[in-house]
C-alpha cells in the first residue's frame, strides 16, 4: 500500500475512534522479534492513543495457542510456514497477509571461535558442543534441522547437541556463556543482543542457506479489524520498515 493510501486509512481510523473509549489489540509475535516490535508498538500507541499488547513466544507455541482457541488479533510468527498453516486451517484472513522482513540463519560461536567452526559441516565433528532450536518449537529449530538434513549431517550434529532450546534467544545465551561451541540463530538477533560483544558470526554459504520471510496477518477472530489493519499498514510502511532495519532486519522489498 502506497503512502497516500496509508494516510487515508489512518485518517479514517482516527475519525472513527475519536469519540470512543480506548481500544486495544492483542498480538502474538515470535520471541526473536521483540526489539523492533516493542518500538513499533510504542510508536503506534502514541500516535493513535490505543493500547497494543504483545505476547512473545516461539512460533510453534504461538501457533499451538491459536490452534487451541486462544484469542489474538494479529499473528506474526518467525517464518511464513506458520502463517501458511494458519491460513490452511482457516484461522487468518488471506488478504491481510503482508510479508515484512527476512530471517537469515547464521552460525554463532563464542568470541575468538575457540572450536574453529567455519561451516555447518564443522558442527558434525566429534567433540563439538552444539545448541539448536527445538524443531517442534521456534522457527529456527525447523530451519536448522532442514539445513543440516540437506547436507546429510543432521544425525551427526544431533549427537553433538547439548540442548534443544525452546526459543532462539536462549541459543544466544548458551554461546555467550561459552556453554556450547556453536549455535544456529537468526542474523538479526546478533545486531541487538546485550551480549553481542561475546559472540562471533560465521555466515552460512548462500547455496546452503534457507532464508525465511516474516509475515503478519489478521486473525479471523479479530474484533478490531480496522485497528488491526492500521497496525499492519504501519509496521509495513516506510516508517515502520526503518525500525525493522534499525534492529538488523532486511525488508522483503529491498
Amino acid at each position: 500500500m502506497n503512502l497516500v493510501k496509508w494516510l487515508i486509512l489512518a485518517a479514517v481510523f482516527c475519525f472513527s475512534v475519536s469519540s470512543s473509549a480506548a481500544q486495544n489489540l492483542l498480538i502474538y509475535a515470535g520471541a526473536g522479534l521483540i526489539k523492533p516490535m516493542e518500538e513499533l508498538k510504542q510508536n503506534f500507541e502514541q500516535k493513535y492513543k490505543v493500547r497494543v499488547n504483545i505476547h512473545y513466544g516461539s512460533s510453534g507455541e504461538l501457533f499451538g495457542m491459536i490452534a487451541t482457541g486462544k484469542y489474538c488479533d494479529i499473528f506474526i510468527p518467525g517464518a511464513y510456514k506458520y502463517t501458511q498453516d494458519a491460513l490452511k486451517n482457516g484461522w487468518i484472513i488471506q488478504k491481510s497477509i503482508k510479508n515484512l522482513v527476512l530471517h537469515i540463519p547464521v552460525i554463532v560461536v563464542p568470541k575468538g571461535n575457540p572450536a574453529h567452526i567455519n561451516t555447518l559441516s564443522d558442527l558434525a565433528k566429534p567433540g563439538i558442543k552444539v545448541a539448536l532450536g527445538d524443531p517442534k518449537s521456534p522457527a529456527i529449530g525447523k530451519v536448522s534441522k532442514k539445513l543440516l538434513t540437506n547436507l546429510g549431517i543432521y544425525k551427526e550434529v544431533l549427537k553433538n547437541t547439548k540442548v534443544l532450546a525452546p526459543t532462539v534467544n536462549q541459543l544466544l545465551i548458551y554461546v555467550a556463556l561459552k556453554q556450547v561451541d556453536a549455535a544456529i540463530i537468526w542474523q538479526d538477533l546478533t545486531a541487538w543482543a546485550e551480549n553481542k560483544n561475546k559472540i562471533q558470526i560465521i555466515p552460512i554459504s548462500p547455496q546452503n542457506n534457507i532464508i525465511k520471510t516474516i509475515p503478519t496477518a489478521i486473525t479471523i477472530a479479530c474484533k478490531q479489524k480496522k485497528l488491526a489493519a492500521l497496525f499492519n499498514e504501519y509496521i509495513s510502511s516506510p516508517e515502520g520498515l526503518k525500525i525493522w532495519e534499525k534492529w538488523g532486519f532486511k525488508p522483503c522489498s529491498k
